[in-house]
This record gives structure tokens, C-alpha cells and sequence, in this order.
């Protein structure tokens, strides 16, 4: 029975990330191909479905480390998709006024080769029971240059975003209501702001970590 839970197990997880990396080359084939024709301008139109699709299946990887499908720290995955969630959702989906800025190409660009490398790694794990060491050093290589311009197209976005914010009063709650509570989505975002300070770092510290532990691991092997 163990086994067979084991074949199911390793099924699902193939499936579901072979998905998730055809979704995030289809936003990638869609930025360059668009950059290309019409210009940055229309970058995000091209690319939206595939996006959202592709960044909202990433909530089901809370989900595998909290049932221990995956062996992933929920405490390291959940502020990465929560992050790239309230982007996609919160910011590019909500303020149309965002889509247009030449951010939006850099952020796709360096979230889409990132999750492409990641999904077709353990692809290949769940699938195939290994993944090739040219991919293995990719997937924990590329993040010293795509990592920091995703933060950067990240932080520049929500901050861009800020007077639309303001502006429009999009999902604030104000008094009095029945709830005797208010929510001011301007600030909210600012906090969100704020908290990148000190987690960036931190994030990219347990990257580089994680990166010496595995390449290390790979030259063992």
C-alpha cells in the first residue's frame, strides 16, 4: 500500500509540475515575442492568462509542504508565493494603470526563466527520479542575478502603484460598518514595502545557503 501511495504521490507531483512549467513558458514565449513586435507597452496584455493561471497554481505548494507531500519548509515557501501573489493579483491584476511600465517585462522575465529552471527540475525528479546536473546548477545558480531583479521589478511595481492606490480606494474598508473595523489598502501596501527590507535579504541568504548545501552535495555524488 506504502508503494502505491508512493507511485501516486510522485504521478501527481510530475503532473502538476510539468503543468506549471508550460505555463510559465508560455508567459515567457509571449514577453519575448511581444517585446519584440509591439514594445514593453504590451508586455502584460499578452502575457495575463498564463500568468495568472501559472502563479495561482502555486498555491497548491503551500498545500504539498503542509500535508508533507514535499519536503519544503511551508515557513520558506509561503512568504515566496504570498510575495508573487500579491504582485500578480493585488497590484498588476487590480491597477491596470501598472501593466504598461517597463518593470512588468523584467519582473515576467526573471519570474518565468526562474519558475521554468525550478518546475522542469523537479519535473525531472518526480518523473524520472534525478535531474540532470546542468539543470541542477541552474536551478540553484540563476537566482544570483534573477533574484534581485525580480525584488527590484517587485518593490518598483508596488511603489508605482501607490498613487492608483490612493486614488481609487480599491478594497478598503471604511467606518462605521457592521463589523466595527476599517482596512486602508494604501497603507497596507506600504507595509508590504516594508517588510521587503528586512525579508529580502533574509530570503536570498537561505538561497545562498541552500545553493552551497546542494552543489555541495552534487560534487559528493
Amino acid at each position: 500500500m506504502a508503494g502505491f501511495f508512493s507511485l501516486l504521490r510522485r504521478l501527481y507531483l510530475s503532473i502538476y509540475n510539468w503543468t506549471v512549467f508550460f505555463g510559465w513558458s508560455q508567459v515567457l514565449y509571449h514577453v519575448l515575442i511581444t517585446l519584440k513586435e509591439s514594445g514593453h507597452e504590451n508586455v502584460y496584455n499578452a502575457a495575463e492568462k498564463p500568468l495568472l493561471f501559472a502563479q495561482t497554481a502555486a498555491v497548491l505548494e503551500i498545500l504539498h509542504g503542509l500535508v508533507g507531500l514535499v519536503r519544503s519548509p511551508v515557513s520558506a515557501t509561503l512568504p515566496q508565493i504570498g510575495s508573487r501573489l500579491y504582485l500578480t493579483w493585488g497590484i498588476l491584476w487590480s491597477f491596470p494603470e501598472t501593466r504598461n511600465h517597463v518593470l512588468v517585462t523584467s519582473l515576467l522575465i526573471s519570474w518565468s526563466i526562474t519558475e521554468i529552471i525550478r518546475y522542469s527540475f523537479f519535473g525531472f525528479k518526480e518523473a524520472f527520479g534525478f535531474a540532470p546536473s546542468w539543470l541542477l546548477w541552474l536551478r540553484y545558480s540563476t537566482f544570483l542575478l534573477l533574484y534581485p531583479t525580480g525584488i527590484s521589478s517587485e518593490v518598483g511595481l508596488i511603489y508605482i502603484a501607490l498613487p492608483f492606490i490612493k486614488a481609487s480606494e480599491k478594497y478598503c474598508i471604511r467606518m462605521p460598518n457592521k463589523w466595527n473595523f476599517s482596512f486602508d489598502y494604501f497603507y497596507a501596501a506600504i507595509v508590504v514595502l516594508g517588510i521587503y527590507v528586512p525579508g529580502s535579504p533574509h530570503m536570498y541568504t537561505y538561497m545562498l545557503a541552500q545553493r552551497k548545501k546542494a552543489l555541495s552535495k552534487s560534487k559528493r555524488e
